[in-house]
């Protein structure tokens, strides 16, 4: 019982003295890939930049948008959706219709935040050839959705990023 206690001890010690080197190299590839001073979410390898929805309201929704490389089997846009709107019932809205290589779309749940920030990540189901980029505003209160914007991302517009 004591040999097991001062093993557990032992081992509970060197697993702490190397958390720093272990979270260094766990952190590295993802959070050191910047575009402009902007940090990237993990795994994700170019910066579309920002999509805002459509004029015509009093506020806005925001999303900063990064995606993953086309030819992954799943693809994935992520980012950071930011909440623009005066309004108490008013929130920003994010969704992603993906084009697959075999035919056909699918779309992925939406996110939202009330929040002036708010983290997001879509997935694919397979390999895309596009992908549209959403973002409106949401009136919870009617659950309808409004001043949306899309932008289309295909290969082709990455092809010889970064610029």
């Amino acid at each position: 019982m004591r040999k097991r206690s001062l093993i557990g001890g032992l081992l509970a010690s060197v697993l702490v003295a190397g958390l720093p080197a272990a979270a260094d190299a766990a952190v590295s590839p993802a959070a050191k890939a910047t575009t402009a001073g902007v940090t990237a979410p993990a795994g994700a390898k170019h910066h579309w930049g920002p999509v805002r929805s459509a004029a015509g309201h009093s506020g806005h929704a925001a999303a900063d948008v990064w995606i993953t490389d086309f030819g992954a089997e799943t693809f994935a846009v992520s980012g950071t959706l930011r909440d623009r709107d005066p309004h108490r019932d008013h929130c920003a809205y994010i969704r992603a219709r993906f084009h697959y290589v075999g035919g056909g779309t699918g779309w992925a749940q939406p996110r939202s935040t009330c929040r002036p920030n708010g983290a997001f990540r879509m997935s694919s189901d397979g390999e895309i050839t596009r992908v549209d980029v959403r973002v409106c505003v949401l009136d919870r209160g009617r659950r309808t959705t409004s001043s949306c914007h899309i932008d289309v991302i295909r290969a082709e517009d990455i092809a010889n990023w970064p610029r």
